[in-house]
This record gives structure tokens, C-alpha cells and sequence, in this order.
């Protein structure tokens, strides 16, 4: 059974102990995002339904009195009934004049989130071309650009009305829902190759089956692409909120080269978000434009011989199999949950825009005022029955309730924590991160430190006394063996810091911890806030490896950015604690030029051997001060290890070497560094930082990278008036 340890930490700026286990750490934080769940705010429901003949073709003589809705298995009474036809116009010629052209900008998409539409999307089949730029290289941009100029200019029909988005470093409204082609085609023109400015899907840090290049090691930003893949479905989710508010039938057409959920992902975005198209009756269709591709056994023409020997076993093409897959199988489930269709390993793009066009063709619109009252959050299943025997009917099967924190009590408050560890559709009202790092106690037995990151700008504080206060409630799990609980916690945190120190600027951090063997483990944690009862939730898999097996043994690779005094006598377990001081992980890698950078790892069973020659290193706390290391004894260890700053093929920093002859821990058997390098000297910008380690009597070695960003530092005047 795992065990959950619980640490104490400071504010940032102020230093102020908090009796509790977050701190406000000075870490740039995801700005706050808009509420990604929509909430049922009305008792009316809409179902919308496809009647199709034995033929397939479509039916459209049906009348009100020829549906029966039921709800949970009970009846319900159809209160509003209409048909779209959306061919009847398509059929009729141009129309006099454009609906979204004549409007002007802002009808839907750019209107303010309470605003009632003032779109006329009345037999209009409505369609959202959605371009992810933020990992295409030039080639697959244009590639997708000129697929939707060819169907705007040669398949779009006047029934369609058409929006363009776009998603680089930021998500932009190109152009709100219009049926002008002029305007439609001079807004897919604009976009250049140019427009991928965004985070890339890159690898795990493994060089064997890569591209030999001038650089030797293979960067690990899996980090990166845990919140790569987040911004990418939150912009998903905002779309939505817009979209939900007309009734008829939404369709996205997402141009992708597939999102990669490796590393530590937020399962719950995903699922939240194909929830958000389910109620707003989005349908995505996604469409991988890196098209049908060869993975020849040596790597394409154009790329350098590859890593090891993967290109002689057929590893390397295994992994890039694997690796495609992965990246679709996330396009695949936003298609295949909420109605769409998925277009992967083709070179003909024209088959989505068909299927688009002939799925919201025609489609019957139901509402009715539900009978169940109860706000409890969980699903209500639909179904539709029509009076012919010989019709299929397409519909969804049900939607979510909303739920009302308010009138809950004491007991239903803790209830609803646990049936949200347990639900299936997790909230994600409250943007949630984690981040996790494994330390070695025995052979069988790890720490896992796990920190839980939530922008203070997201949690609604009450200011009493000159003070803001609020509570968070926090419960998570780790799951191993499939579904065996294995560690689990609980805890209730209370803030309450001086109003004057801008805590809605920065992170409320909460660091905890599992003791685990190795294995695999699946992590889940829910966080409530207590002010409005907006949640949010974070659930990853994650690996503990079984070091015996590695030529060098060593422990995750710690960032951080803050030293924090602790008072807690209860944090024996949890190795990122030293002489009553934590180490506060930084898991987004984002720091300022005034800022100290703060490394932590560990070595374990480190060899032995002679060691015959003094050496000249650095101290082990890693300061810049040299001193003349004794001659060891003939029985010692001997690890060196450094850090480095690379951009590109470029080294722009590289610390002293520390040499450690002695181990730290004598009963984990580990050799703990410290590292403490100001970065006032680099400019800012994306760094790799790598970590070169070498046990110099094994002659083994690890040289883990991991990406860093320096950002400038706003300065201080600034930030209290953007306050």
C-alpha cells in the first residue's frame, strides 16, 4: 500500500509559512482559461436526429407525432419540433444576399459569451474549418490550406455557411461564419508556412533508431508536449461554448498531424472536451494531413542514417508505426465520441468535406422540458423511437446533467469527490497540472513525488480582514495492477494571505507523494474549490522504473526555481527535503534571468574501485568555487557530473564538473547532487538542459535532457499595475 506524504511550503514573494501544503511558487502559469464544461442552464434538451430508409436515403416527410423521446426509460413529452432541410436551399440557386457577409464580423465566434447569436443558421449547414498549426512544418500547411481552397472554391454550396480558426502560438477567429467565397478564400490565402509557431511533438529522449545529426543526444520534452497536447483540446473546448449555442448541427473539420499523448498527459481534457462537442452538437471530423506515409527500414532519402541498430532489426520502423498510431488515436476518439468521422493515411483530402456535407443535410430537431429536476452531474441516456418499422435513426445517446455545489451538504460535498475520482467524465472546470519524479528507497520500494499546480487566477478568493482567503479541497489515487488502489489521498487546504501580495499572479502549488514499486501506475486527482464548487481534474499514467536493470542508476531530474523552509516532521520519505528545507519542482521549466536554478538527482549503488588520481572539481553543492579534491581512498566511488545549456548544436553554458567520492545516503545507498546555477548570464529564450553524470569507475553514464524556457522578468512596477 502506498503511502501519501504530505510536504509544507512558503509564499514565494513573501516568505510567509502557511500551515498547509501549497505554496505560491514564482513559475509562469497558463493564463486563465475560459470554463471548458457547460453547464445545462436551461430545462429545455434538444436532441437532434438523422431518418434514414433501409436505402439509406434520407426521410423527410415526418411529422411531430411520429417520434417518441424517452429519458432513463422514461417518456417525455416533445415540446418543440423542427425540421432542417438543409438541401432545400442548396437546391434553390444563390442567394440574394450573404448571411454572415452581410452581418459583418463578430456574429457568432467573436460575440460576447452571454450575447444571443445573431446568426441566421436556418436550414444552413454550418461548418468550422479548424487549423492546427502549432506542430506543421511548412509542407503539411500548405497541404491543408490548398485542400480547403479547393473545397471552398469548387465543392461549397449556398446552403454552407463556413468559419475559419487557427491555432499557432494562440487561437484566433480567422473569420466567423460567412457564405462569400471572396472572403472565405482570401482568409485561407493569408496563412503562410510560416503560421506553425507553436510547440512540436518531439520524443522521449531516446537517440536509438534517430536521425544521426550534429547533435548527439535526443532532447526528452514530453513535458512540453503534456501541455502541447492541454492548449490544443482547451481551444477545442472554448470553440465549443460558442457553438453551443445554436441548435442545429455543428460540424469541425480539424486539420491536424495528430496530437501525441506521451509522457504525462491529462486524460481528462480529452474526454472532457469530446463531452463540451457532445452538448453543443459538434461533430469532429478529423483529418490527418501528413496523409498515406512509407516508413522505409532506413529512414527516408532525405534524413541522415539512423541511431544504433534499430534500422538492421526493424525496431525503427516498428516505432514509427507505433508512433503514428499514437499520434492519431487521440484524432481517432474526438471523432469516433462525438458523431464525427476520422480521415487518416490518405492523400485525398476532398472525402471529408463529402461526408460533411452529407451527414447535415437533413436532420430533425426534438426538444423537451425534462422531469427530472436533480442537478447530480451524472448522464441521462436518450433514446428516439419512430412509428415505421422499416427507418434507422441516428441521434446521441445522452448527455450530462449540471450540478449545484450550493445546496449540497457536508456529506454530499465529500460524496462528490469521490464519485469524481471514480467518473468516467471528469471536470475540468479549474485548469489542473502535475507533474511527477521518482527517487529510489530500496530495490523495492520508490518515492514518487507528485506537485500539483493550479493558476492562482482560477481560484475565486473572498477578502476578509485585509486578507484573501479561500479553500481547496484535494483528493487523488494511484491505481496499479489495472484497478487495485495502491495510494490514495485526502486533504482540505486553507489560504489566507495578505491582499497586497498579488497572489492571483501566481501558481498555488500543492507537493505530495506516494511511496510505490516499481511498475506502472495510473494517477488521478480532483480538486475542488469550496467558494463557487468549480473543479478540476488531472489523470496520467506513469512509469517507475526497476533500476537494477539500468548501467546507471539514477533518479529523475528535478527543476526548480524555490527553496522553501518546512516545519513538518513528517517528511522523512520524501527525498526533495534537506536540513528542514523542499525543493519546490517547477513543472512547466519556465524561469526568469533573476531567478536560481535549482537541480536535484540521485545516483545509487554507485561502483568502487581505485581511484588513484586527485582531480580539480567543483564542491558538490555546486557552487561556482573551486577546490582541490583529496587524493580517495584505493576503495572509493568516483561520479562526476555537469550541466549544460544548449540551443541547438550550440553550447551556451556549461557549469563546472562536481566529483563525488563519498555517498550521501548511506541507507538508500545514493549520491544526492544539488545543483545551484544563477541564470542572470543567459538570455532569455528555449534552452535544453542537459545533465551529463558519468560514474568514472563503472564507465557508465547518462546524459538526460530536458527543455528550459527564460522568459524576461516583468519588472515590478509593471506587474502591481497590471494587478
Amino acid at each position: 500500500m502506498g503511502i501519501p506524504r504530505k510536504t509544507f511550503s512558503t509564499l514565494t514573494a513573501a516568505g510567509l509559512l502557511l500551515q498547509a501544503t501549497p505554496v505560491l511558487a514564482q513559475q509562469t502559469g497558463q493564463a486563465g482559461a475560459s470554463e471548458s464544461r457547460i453547464q445545462v442552464t436551461s430545462e429545455l434538451v434538444l436532441v437532434n436526429v438523422v431518418a434514414r430508409d433501409r436505402k439509406g436515403n434520407l426521410v423527410r416527410d415526418l411529422k411531430k407525432g411520429d417520434f417518441t423521446v424517452f429519458e432513463d426509460g422514461k417518456k417525455q413529452e416533445i415540446s418543440t419540433f423542427d425540421f432542417e432541410n438543409v438541401d432545400e436551399l442548396a437546391t434553390a440557386g444563390a442567394a440574394e444576399a450573404t448571411v454572415s457577409g452581410a452581418a459583418g464580423p463578430g456574429t457568432l465566434l467573436r460575440s460576447a459569451k452571454k450575447a444571443a447569436p445573431s446568426l441566421d443558421a436556418r436550414d444552413r449547414r454550418l461548418i468550422l474549418l479548424f487549423f492546427d498549426f502549432s506542430a506543421m512544418d511548412p509542407e503539411q500547411i500548405e497541404r491543408s490550406v490548398d485542400a480547403a481552397k479547393k473545397f471552398v472554391d469548387t465543392k461549397m454550396q449556398t446552403a454552407d455557411l463556413i468559419a475559419v480558426v487557427s491555432l499557432a502560438t494562440n487561437m484566433r477567429v480567422d473569420l466567423d461564419f460567412t457564405d462569400d467565397k471572396t472572403k472565405l478564400l482570401a482568409a485561407l490565402t493569408a496563412y503562410n508556412s510560416g503560421q506553425g509557431q507553436g510547440f512540436e511533438n518531439g520524443s522521449t529522449g531516446s537517440a536509438e533508431g534517430a536521425a544521426e545529426t550534429s547533435g548527439a543526444f535526443s532532447a526528452d520534452d514530453t513535458d512540453f508536449n503534456t501541455f502541447s497536447a492541454d492548449r490544443k483540446l482547451l481551444a477545442l473546448q472554448s470553440l465549443m461554448q460558442a457553438l453551443g449555442r445554436l441548435p442545429q448541427k455543428k460540424s469541425l473539420i480539424y486539420f491536424s498531424n495528430g496530437i501525441s499523448q506521451s509522457g504525462v498527459d491529462n486524460q481528462s481534457a480529452l474526454r472532457a472536451t469530446t463531452a463540451a462537442a457532445v452538448k453543443a452538437n459538434v461533430s469532429i471530423y478529423s483529418l490527418d494531413i501528413r496523409g498515406l506515409q512509407a516508413f522505409p527500414p532506413g529512414g527516408e532519402a532525405q534524413s541522415a542514417s539512423l541511431h544504433g541498430q534499430s534500422a538492421y532489426s526493424g525496431a525503427s520502423v516498428l516505432n514509427d508505426l507505433s508512433g503514428n498510431a499514437a499520434s492519431q488515436e487521440t484524432l481517432a476518439t474526438l471523432s469516433s465520441d462525438t458523431g464525427g468521422k476520422a480521415f487518416f493515411d490518405s492523400n485525398d483530402f476532398s472525402g471529408v468535406f463529402s461526408q460533411v456535407q452529407k451527414d447535415s443535410s437533413a436532420y430533425y430537431v426534438l426538444g423537451f422540458t425534462r422531469n427530472n429536476p436533480l442537478k447530480d452531474g451524472k448522464f441521462r441516456r436518450l433514446k428516439v423511437q419512430v412509428n415505421r418499422a422499416d427507418l434507422k435513426l441516428d441521434f446521441r445517446t445522452g448527455y450530462y446533467a449540471g450540478r449545484d455545489f450550493e445546496h449540497l451538504n457536508r456529506a454530499d460535498r465529500e460524496q462528490q469527490l469521490e464519485d469524481e475520482l471514480d467518473a468516467q467524465l471528469p471536470r475540468v472546470d479549474v485548469p489542473l497540472y502535475a507533474g511527477a519524479a521518482y527517487f529510489r528507497q530500496d530495490d523495492a520500494h520508490y518515492y514518487l513525488a507528485v506537485s500539483l499546480v493550479i493558476p492562482g487566477s482560477q481560484i475565486p478568493f473572498v477578502t476578509e480582514k485585509d486578507k484573501d482567503n479561500a479553500t481547496i479541497d484535494i483528493i487523488g489515487e494511484a491505481l496499479g495492477g489495472g484497478k487495485l488502489r495502491v495510494g490514495q489521498l485526502r486533504d482540505t487546504v486553507k489560504l489566507a494571505v495578505e491582499s497586497t501580495r498579488q497572489v492571483r499572479r501566481k501558481n498555488v502549488q500543492y507537493n505530495t507523494g506516494f511511496v510505490l514499486a516499481p511498475g506502472s501506475y495510473h494517477l488521478k486527482f480532483v480538486i475542488r474549490e469550496n467558494q463557487s464548487g468549480r473543479m478540476g481534474s488531472f489523470e496520467t499514467d506513469v512509469q517507475i522504473p526497476d533500476l537494477r536493470k539500468m548501467p546507471l542508476k539514477m533518479s529523475s531530474v528535478v527543476l526548480s526555481s524555490l527553496r522553501a523552509p518546512v516545519t513538518s516532521k513528517k517528511n522523512g520519505a520524501n527525498p526533495l527535503v534537506r536540513d528542514q528545507m523542499e525543493l519546490v519542482p517547477n513543472i512547466t521549466h519556465v524561469f526568469t534571468p533573476d531567478q536560481h536554478l535549482y537541480l536535484q538527482y540521485e545516483v545509487y549503488d554507485a561502483a568502487k574501485g581505485k581511484n588513484p588520481a586527485p582531480a580539480a572539481a567543483a564542491s558538490q553543492n555546486g557552487t561556482a568555487k573551486d577546490v582541490q579534491a583529496a587524493r580517495p581512498p584505493k576503495d572509493s566511488i568516483r561520479v562526476f557530473t555537469s550541466i549544460e545549456f544548449l540551443q541547438g548544436a550550440t553550447k551556451i553554458y556549461e557549469s563546472k564538473p562536481v566529483v563525488a567520492n563519498e555517498v550521501t545516503s548511506q541507507e538508500r545507498k545514493a549520491v544526492i547532487f544539488q545543483m545551484d546555477l544563477p541564470l542572470q548570464a543567459l538570455k532569455p529564450g528555449l534552452y535544453l538542459c542537459q545533465v551529463n553524470v558519468i560514474d568514472d569507475v563503472a564507465g557508465s553514464f547518462s546524459f538526460p535532457r530536458l527543455p528550459l524556457l527564460i522568459r524576461e522578468a516583468v519588472p515590478a512596477a509593471a506587474s502591481k499595475a497590471g494587478d
